[in-house]
């Protein structure tokens, strides 16, 4: 994993993003698009407790970039994320173009985490991102924020 410490800015917002999803009633999410020169192209945090179970920020970010960015700055651009992509948005971000993920969580610790906590599976297998896009770069877990993001989750979860 490569991951440099002028990257742990991103990756702090994403877990702040994942605050407020939990803050707003929402499952534990928060990811950055940020773009080749550093700058943050747009942000977002899950958003499923509408009832729409496909508004998770990677897809959300994924459908911004295809309309914001041309090809060229979508496949310079990084996505930092709380959770590694779901293979909903793995796909999405593959689909389009984008570049490196950088997450904090990885699936299989999630998975883990949830069933330390009685979570029934989730309708859609867990796979990494590998599995579903093999030609995208992924840098994961990050272990400095990993703690706060099991927090989160179980916080969400015994409610």
């Amino acid at each position: 994993m490569v991951v440099k410490t002028t990257e742990l800015p991103y990756i702090r917002r994403c877990v702040e993003l994942a605050e407020e999803a939990l803050e707003a009633g929402d499952e534990p999410f928060g990811s950055v698009l940020v773009g080749a020169d550093g700058g943050i192209l747009a942000e977002d945090h899950n958003r499923v407790a509408s009832g729409d179970r496909t508004r998770h920020p990677e897809f959300e970010l994924a459908r911004w970039s295809a309309a914001h960015l041309t090809p060229e700055e979508r496949a310079a651009a990084t996505v930092y994320t709380s959770g590694e992509h779901c293979p909903m948005c793995a796909a999405a971000h593959a689909w389009v173009g984008l570049g490196r993920i950088v997450y904090v969580a990885s699936s299989q610790q999630l998975a883990a985490w949830l069933g330390e906590l009685g979570v029934p599976a989730p309708p859609v297998r867990t796979l990494s991102v590998e599995e579903i896009a093999p030609g995208v770069v992924v840098d994961g877990p990050v272990p400095e924020f990993t703690e706060r993001v099991r927090k989160l989750h179980h916080r969400f979860h015994r409610r």
